[in-house]
């Protein structure tokens, strides 16, 4: 099955609600994997230094409280009802809201965009009218004018991003770490403090050990499992909650907030950073919405997660109000509230449900690395699919033992849940107000909704995480440093590979050949045309890249068929496979040169190198044909007095040509039963038999059917692959800032990421790169 149409077809089908229920329970697995093990750690890291427990209960009662009413603000309110409405054709996260604004207000970070990408399906599939008058239409022309705006908006995406990053070496850090520290109360201090830490490493490192057999391999148990935390968290809490205090439900009145602050005052404060914690993992709802659908992940939240996870803190509060006094020092963590008799096997579970949420956000930070490095933003990585069915499983091997490392070196360098949650606390809370930064513009330029409403929404949700944000910085020495350094590091790597990539591509449109000095070198281009397709791969999309004359002007032969390659990334997740290819023709017929631009969504998948290449031949083949007189397809675009065609792939476009290869004489071919098809065939005695099926009507004429022979030609000698392998440098004048990013931090990055080939699925034996020198 083809990979691409078998996922697009299960986007686009309509739910049952058989389905919605059983989207619903796998979500439990991927989705809330983080936020259900929040209470191991939140109370213990709340009372870690700032406040005290005391036996009046009000810190406790302010804690349970203040727990509450952040998740039902936060998660339920705003993610639940308002932000996951915002998605991108079903897809969310950062860079979704980032692709919206691009497309609604023209302020994309792609330099190679074109007019025929907003006829794609998914460009402006949301159906809202755009209106001309109005604040949002005042706020989209000011976005549009101004391009440090724009490097401001670009620059708060990649922030959000940075931190999700963080979040995905912290994340996994504190879960395992909390889970392993039930141990605590089976030992004594003195033996547990030698065994806890090497036994939460060894998790770790098996965690990120196993990272490329892909989740599918294990994804069937995390739902299980996820299932059994949420109820028997919940248990316990119930039971909690009628053996210790039935009227614990008291402090859900949100007075004793105010008690809380009252008497707590600068420490209440300073404590809300842990209390930020019990929603850890809330962004996931959004980032993980592809995988699933609204509908599911709502289920799945106020029907399971929300009343476990409130059960549980009220069943630890209770518990808590009637210990005061308690010899340990762990006096506060959660395996304390659990019953003695089943303390070993809830430490088993936890530890199960640490791993699957820290595997949910391992496998997120793969994917937002993917969208970087599509959107131009992240140095190119070795991006492996370790799923046939699921598109978002993929695997990164230099970023998952990056990953791997500083996790590591957190959890060593730390050994406490204080200084991680800290840490924790920050990462997850700016990702949070950088969402509602972008919702805000959304809701203006993409829901055209009153500008009010933006402002109410920022103004709201905004206040209460600038509030724990506050709290998680004042402990930036306590740990909180940690995020922001990482943040920082990643976005100094992203912002330089962006700023060399632009660079790159404003000095390829500026030194591009122009066709008339091609058509002067005549059909054979003034040099010997041998046998073969010749792919020149360029980011350009109009125009002759100027490594295509170094390369004439150096060698003495080309191939007889010469396509100009674009593989582009266009600002929308999913590019439909009929909707694949733009084919159009440089110079006259006879030249046989051609221009092919291919596009992709951000989260699309690529396919391997041989069905690209069949892809590629046959929207060529098809293209060919749409330029018969007698044919008309009505789907063509101009760009630069180029004639370019929207042609899918050959799955897709199951009514056009068809290309079979065959290592041996082949059988007649045989297509759907209502079109008589006629056969091309190549000349006898070639390694690979390559044959065009096409329909019998219309008729083609002699000088199509000729182009079409040579093509297939070509396609049996084989392809060639022709890179430009470039060095960049600061052009004279530069000043000092401008050469240290080009010379130095563009160059290492350059010379330390996966080559084009490499990136493209493109054989080596095939490739032939061409080395230029780009002064920008």
């Amino acid at each position: 099955m083809d990979l691409e149409s078998g996922i697009y077809a299960n986007r686009i089908k309509k739910e049952s609600w058989k389905t919605v229920l059983t989207l619903a329970y796998q979500s439990l697995g991927v989705v809330y994997g983080d936020l259900s093990t929040s209470p191991l750690y939140v109370y213990k890291s709340t009372f870690a230094e700032d406040i005290q427990h005391s036996e009046s209960n009000e810190e406790i009662y302010g804690v349970l409280s203040f727990v509450f009413w952040t998740l039902t603000l936060v998660p339920l309110f705003k993610y639940v009802f308002i932000v996951l409405r915002a998605n991108d054709n079903g897809e969310g996260g950062t860079f979704a809201l980032y692709s919206l604004l691009c497309r609604h207000a023209r302020v994309s970070s792609l330099p190679n965009c074109q007019i025929a990408d907003e006829e794609l399906s998914e460009y402006k599939k949301d159906g809202i009218a755009p209106r001309d008058r109005g604040v949002g239409s005042r706020l989209k022309s000011t976005l549009e004018k101004h391009r440090v705006l724009q490097k401001v908006l670009l620059i708060l995406a990649l922030i959000g991003t940075c931190m999700v990053i963080g979040d995905g070496v912290l994340t996994p850090a504190i879960s395992v770490f909390s889970a392993v520290s039930g141990l605590e109360l089976s030992m004594s201090k003195e033996h547990h403090k030698y065994v806890e830490l090497p036994v939460a490493c060894i998790i770790l490192v098996c965690l990120f050990a196993l990272q490329h057999y892909g989740t599918h391999r294990v994804g069937f148990l995390f739902a299980p499992i996820v299932v059994t935390w949420l109820l028997c968290i919940s248990a316990i809490g119930v039971y909690n909650i009628f053996h210790w205090n039935p009227h614990v439900y008291e402090a859900l009145s949100p007075y004793y907030m105010y008690k809380f602050l009252k008497k707590t005052q600068r420490g209440g404060w300073m404590s809300l950073g842990g209390i930020l914690l019990c929603i850890t993992g809330s962004e996931a709802m959004f980032a993980d919405l592809g995988h699933f659908s609204q509908l599911s992940i709502k289920i799945a939240f106020t029907s399971v997660v929300y009343p476990s996870l409130i059960l549980a803190y009220m069943g630890q509060a209770a518990y808590l109000s009637k210990h005061h006094i308690i010899e340990s020092d762990y006096h506060i963590g959660f395996y304390v509230s659990v019953p003695e008799r089943i303390r070993w096997p809830v430490l088993a579970i936890a530890i199960l449900a640490a791993v699957v949420g820290s595997q949910a956000i391992i496998t997120g930070t793969f994917s937002i690395i993917k969208q970087c490095s599509a959107l131009g933003c992240f140095p190119r990585v070795k991006i492996v699919h370790t799923s046939s069915k699921m598109h978002g499983q993929i695997y990164i091997p230099e970023i998952n033992w990056t990953l791997m490392l500083l996790c590591l070196a957190v959890t060593i360098g730390f050994r406490d849940t204080k200084r991680m949650g800290n840490a924790s606390g920050l990462a997850v809370i700016t990702v949070m107000l950088v969402t509602t930064c972008l919702m805000s513009l959304v809701i203006v330029l993409v829901w055209n909704r009153s500008i009010l409403f933006a402002v109410g929404f920022i103004f709201f949700f905004g206040s209460v995480e600038a509030l724990y944000f506050s709290a998680s910085l004042i402990k930036f020495l306590e740990g909180a440093w940690v995020p922001i350094a990482l943040a920082f590091i990643f976005l100094v790597v992203m912002y330089v590979w962006h700023y060399g990539t632009l660079k790159k591509y404003e000095f390829d449109v500026q030194n591009k050949v122009s066709i008339n000095w091609l058509l002067g070198l005549g059909p054979g281009l003034g040099i010997v045309r041998v046998k073969g397709i010749g792919l020149v791969h360029t980011e350009l999309v109009s125009g002759i890249p100027a490594i295509f004359s170094h390369f004439v002007t150096n060698l003495p032969a080309f191939h007889q068929v010469l396509v100009f390659l674009c593989v582009k990334s266009v600002p929308v997740p999913h590019v439909r496979p009929e909707e694949r290819f733009l084919v159009g023709r440089i110079g006259p017929q006879e030249y046989r040169l051609y221009r092919c631009i291919a596009r992709y969504g951000y989260r699309d998948v690529h396919k391997d190198d041989i069905e690209f290449e069949k892809d590629l031949v046959c929207s060529i083949a098809e293209f060919i044909r749409s330029e018969n007189p007698e044919h008309n397809r009505g789907m063509e675009l101009e760009k630069d007095g180029e004639r370019m065609t929207v042609v899918g792939t050959s799955s897709a476009n199951s009514e056009g040509i068809q290309m079979c290869e065959d290592d041996e004489d082949a059988a007649e071919v045989t297509g759907p039963s209502d079109l008589e098809l006629k056969e091309i065939q190549s000349p006898v005695g070639q390694r690979k038999r390559v044959r065009f099926v096409l329909p019998e009507s219309p008729k083609i004429n002699d000088a199509t059917q000729e182009e079409l022979q040579d093509l297939m030609d070509a396609r049996e000698a084989g392809m060639a692959f022709i890179l430009g392998h470039s060095y960049v440098r600061a052009k004279r004048g530069s000043s000092f800032i401008k050469k240290l990013v080009i010379n130095v931090g563009y160059d290492f990055l350059r010379r330390n990421c996966r080559g084009p080939s490499y990136t493209h699925n493109i054989p080596q034996a095939s490739t032939l790169e061409v080395g230029m020198i780009y002064h920008v």
